[in-house]
This record gives C-alpha cells, sequence and structure tokens, in this order.
C-alpha cells in the first residue's frame, strides 16, 4: 500500500515537471517570436493553447498581494502567499517568463550580429516579415465606416513620419525613451498578429536594445570568470532594468488599453494597427537603400531573397492557423 502511494507520488511529481517543462519551451517559441520585427509572441501563445491562460494570469494579478509578504516570518503567512500566488498562476507566469527571458537573449545576439554583418539582408529578412503579416491581418479587416477609413489612415501616417525620422539615425536612446520603449514592445505578449520587436524596429530602438543586451549578458559572463569588473556593467544593466521596467508598467496599462480598445473598438482598432505596419515598411526600404552601395543584380538578389524568405516564414505560420482570430 505504501509503495503504492509512493509510485503515485512520484508520478503526478513527473506530470508536473512535464507540464512546467512544456510551459517553459512555450516561452522560448514566444520569446524568439517577440525577438523577431513581423512575428507576434501572441500569436504564439495562441497556437500553443495558453493564450487565454495568460491572459487570465496577468489580469489576475493583484499588487495589493505584496502586504501578505510582511506574514512570511510565519508558516501560516507563508503558506497564505503561497495560495494568493498560486490562485493570481503566478508560477506559470514566471515559468513562461523565464523561457521567453532565455529565448530573447539568445535570438537578440544572433540578430544584433546579422545587423552588423549584413545590415542590408537583415532589414531585407524583416520587411518581409512586417509586410506578410500586414497581408495576414489585412484579411481581418473591413473599411466600412468614415472611422475605420479615419484610423487607417492616421496609422499610415504616423509609422511612416516616425520611420522616416528614426531610419538610418542613431536615435535617441535617453532611459526614458527605453522605457517607453519597453512598455509599447509589450503588447507582443497581449495582442496576436503585431509583434513587439516590430514597434522597437519603427522607434528606433532595436539594434541598440538587441546590442545592449548582448552586451550586458557579455559583461555578466565576463564579470563571473574575473576578466572584467562589475562596475562596467552599470551602463548596460540601468538600460536592460529600465526596459524591464517600462514592459511591467506596459503589461498593467497599455496592453490593457489596446485590450479596451479591441474589445470596444476591434474594426477601428484593426485598421489602425495594420496601417501602422504598412507604414513603418518606409524604415527597413530606407536601411536597405542605406546599406546598399551600388543596385545591380548582384546586390539586389540577397535582398530579394531574404525579404521572400521571411515573408515565406509568416505565410506558413499563417497557413497552419487559419482557425484561429486574431
Amino acid at each position: 500500500m505504501a509503495g503504492d502511494t509512493q509510485q503515485a507520488t512520484g508520478t503526478a511529481l513527473g506530470d508536473t515537471l512535464t507540464s512546467w517543462l512544456s510551459i517553459y519551451l512555450k516561452g522560448i517559441a514566444m520569446g524568439t517570436a517577440d525577438s523577431i520585427p513581423g512575428v507576434s509572441g501572441g500569436t504564439i501563445a495562441f497556437i500553443t493553447g495558453i493564450y487565454e491562460r495568460l491572459i487570465t494570469a496577468i489580469t489576475s494579478v493583484d499588487p495589493a498581494a505584496a502586504t501578505l509578504l510582511l506574514g512570511i516570518t510565519s508558516g501560516r503567512g507563508r503558506q497564505r502567499l503561497a495560495d494568493r500566488l498560486i490562485e493570481m498562476d503566478v508560477p506559470f507566469l514566471v515559468v513562461l517568463g523565464t523561457g521567453v527571458v532565455t529565448a530573447v537573449v539568445a535570438v537578440s545576439r544572433f540578430v544584433y550580429l546579422a545587423l552588423q554583418e549584413a545590415p542590408g539582408a537583415t532589414f531585407a529578412f524583416f520587411f518581409g516579415l512586417i509586410a506578410a503579416s500586414a497581408i495576414v491581418l489585412y484579411e481581418q479587416l473591413s473599411l466600412a465606416t468614415p472611422g475605420r477609413i479615419a484610423a487607417a489612415a492616421t496609422g499610415f501616417v504616423l509609422a511612416f513620419l516616425v520611420s522616416g525620422v528614426t531610419a538610418g539615425a542613431d536615435g535617441i536612446h535617453a532611459l526614458p525613451v527605453v522605457f517607453v520603449a519597453g512598455s509599447i514592445a509589450i503588447v507582443a505578449m497581449i495582442l496576436p498578429g503585431v509583434s513587439g520587436a516590430f514597434f522597437l524596429v519603427l522607434l528606433g530602438q532595436y539594434e541598440y536594445l538587441t546590442g545592449t543586451l548582448t552586451a550586458f549578458v557579455d559583461g555578466i559572463i565576463a564579470a563571473a570568470v574575473g576578466d572584467r569588473a562589475v562596475g562596467s556593467l552599470l551602463d548596460p544593466a540601468t538600460t536592460v532594468v529600465t526596459f524591464v521596467a517600462g514592459a511591467v508598467v506596459g503589461l498593467f496599462t497599455v496592453a490593457h488599453a489596446i485590450r479596451w480598445a479591441l474589445d470596444h473598438y476591434r474594426a477601428a482598432t484593426l485598421s489602425f494597427l495594420v496601417s501602422l505596419m504598412v507604414g513603418a515598411l518606409r524604415l527597413p526600404v530606407i536601411e536597405m537603400r542605406d546599406a546598399t552601395a551600388t543596385l545591380s543584380p548582384e546586390s539586389i538578389a540577397p535582398l530579394l531573397l531574404a525579404t521572400v524568405v521571411g515573408g515565406g516564414a509568416v505565410l506558413v505560420l499563417d497557413r497552419y492557423t487559419d482557425d484561429l482570430s486574431y
């Protein structure tokens, strides 16, 4: 009898570990998508079947629960805190978030290197991703009212103007700008179809932030093995923390505002967002032009190939998610 109980407990523990591993891997998939302009982590959450749970968990988080930390000195207080965290599904958010961060750190390093070594082809790849995403989302639109047309026109003009300013420029990377970028980029986890990395590209922060994250991780490794002083991490660490703080604030402000807009003015909101993506295509075009010294079949061919690969990736993804509603 005791052996049966022990076996049942072991099986339950195995099931729990398997479940958490599954959530972690889904977080990696989301983080990979969140790191690439044009692909939405929210879409990956839909595909993997955790979107509703994610939204429910985010909206269930209550800052007032922090008051329970005052009672952690007693066993009863710790139990109350644990019960409240489980009730809000915080363990799910932590495991999923760990997977997202793992992927973001790995993928951002690769993308940053690609931007340094082959900026033209990389931005051509981004162009394909963003253009295909706009095409996919366009199927959801209906510009049947003046309000929707106005929303679409506003989104296009806004993105066209902003992308003209940020393309080819060093950009402003002050901490308040990084904070705002983080609060806007977090929408990728909330809104299927729209990429948070896309907004970073539009705001001229993408290459800077991927480079800063890469430098931060390299600095941590170097400090751990004694090759660099911990103090040298201050600048990249400050930027990373500021971005994360913006993302946290955005999770409970910008993301909720967008969800409200979708619930009440879905067609107009989608019209604005899709047109925003179309207008922003100006930026990768400028970057491709600046990175191409001369126009010739030899220089254009890699750009066309990268564009096709990027667009094809989104279209293939959409092909297997036809039953999902953005």
